[in-house]
């Protein structure tokens, strides 16, 4: 029983022995490697860069009132299409008693000194018609007295102004309704009635009644950094993008490059300035953020590869062509423009050339 159970174990031994040798030769085998292959294809080559920034209208202005006071109506609403001259809102003058008290107390003077010269102009006029003195003593008093009667003509409108916002001589003239000084869409009224407001003065800019904009000429505002402005100049074709609108792109014109820089996000940036193209059937809101890519060249249907594939030694530019089943030959290639993922093949290699893929 145990010479069986010996050999049984012998066996055995030789036969994960066997196993073993057999496993470690074919592991030492060399196992063929297949390469990925791709072919050159024709396609577009657009050398850009990006510039981000935001869409708004190229004339937007601000609605001041010329008058301070309360906001007593409001004729329209953000997004409202106006015309030049149409009515934005009513002001009630609340005057201001330093300068009411001091435009009456012009009317006073200038009644004062209208009524001396009254009194001057009639003794003047006897002693004229007496003979006692010259026509040309006479007219001097004539002048004064019709200057006094305009200064008090403009004290006393002067007064109707600051109390009343409307001059005397104004008919229904009045600075206090505001209209519009342009025609466009109303972007926003950031006032409501019973709020108060102020006209611009050395001091103070006034108070914003409403913002108006002509929406049909739209431009892009972004900037470039520094390593790249040196690339663009005015008259560049943009192709814009606007995050807010899918699947829609819309040209545009470079018009402005800024010729001083700012520091901004820890970088210098250039501002530009794009005229848009606008398309009627897409409306686009004021503000929209956008970029911006600026076409510096472009190739239309040109031989191109991928660029991860070509091999650089020194100044010459390689590939690796299939020549048979897993046998590759470097292979020379003149290059042109570049996108930085695709380039364009100039001569070298054609569309039923088998590249070798470079991992």
């Amino acid at each position: 029983m145990k010479k069986i159970i010996r050999i049984s174990v012998i066996v055995l031994f030789l036969g994960v022995f066997v196993w073993t040798i057999f496993f470690l030769v074919n592991k030492s085998k060399d196992v063929p490697v297949v390469h990925e292959t791709t072919k050159p294809e024709y396609r577009d080559i657009i050398q850009k860069t990006v510039a981000t920034g935001s869409v708004v209208p190229e004339n937007e202005i601000d609605i001041i009132p010329q008058v301070s006071g309360i906001i007593e109506e409001i004729y329209v609403k953000a997004g409202d299409k106006i015309k030049k001259g149409d009515l934005i809102a009513k002001v009630r003058i609340i005057p201001n008693i330093e300068r009411l008290n001091a435009a009456k107390a012009q009317v006073d003077q200038a009644k004062i000194a209208l009524n001396d010269c009254k009194t001057t102009f009639e003794r003047k006029q006897s002693l004229f018609k007496e003979g006692v003195i010259s026509k040309a003593d006479f007219q001097k008093i004539e002048y004064a007295l019709e200057q006094a009667q305009e200064n008090l003509a403009a004290a006393e409108n002067h007064l109707s102004i600051v109390k009343d916002g409307i001059s005397k001589d104004a008919g229904k003239a009045t600075n206090t309704l505001v209209s519009s000084t342009i025609g466009g869409m109303v972007l926003d009224v950031p006032v409501e009635v019973g709020n108060s407001v102020i006209e611009a003065n050395t001091f103070n800019q006034g108070t914003v009644i409403a913002k108006i904009a002509d929406m049909r000429k739209m431009i892009f505002k972004g900037t470039v950094d520094e390593t790249e402005v040196g690339k663009i100049k005015t008259g560049m074709k943009l192709l814009l993008n606007v995050g807010a609108i899918d699947n829609h792109t819309f040209d545009a014109k470079l018009t402005y490059i800024s010729p001083k820089g700012k520091y901004e996000n820890s970088a210098i940036v250039f501002d530009i300035e794009a005229e848009v193209q606008l398309n009627d059937s897409v409306f686009i809101r004021a503000g929209y953020s956008a970029n911006a890519d600026i076409v510096l060249a472009r190739k239309d249907k040109v031989l191109t590869l991928e660029e991860k594939n070509l091999l650089f030694e020194g100044d010459t530019v390689l590939v690796e062509i299939e020549k048979d089943s897993l046998v590759f030959e470097k292979q020379s290639v003149k290059l042109g423009l570049s996108d930085g993922i695709y380039t364009e093949i100039v001569s070298g290699i054609d569309t039923n050339t088998k590249i070798k893929v470079q991992k």
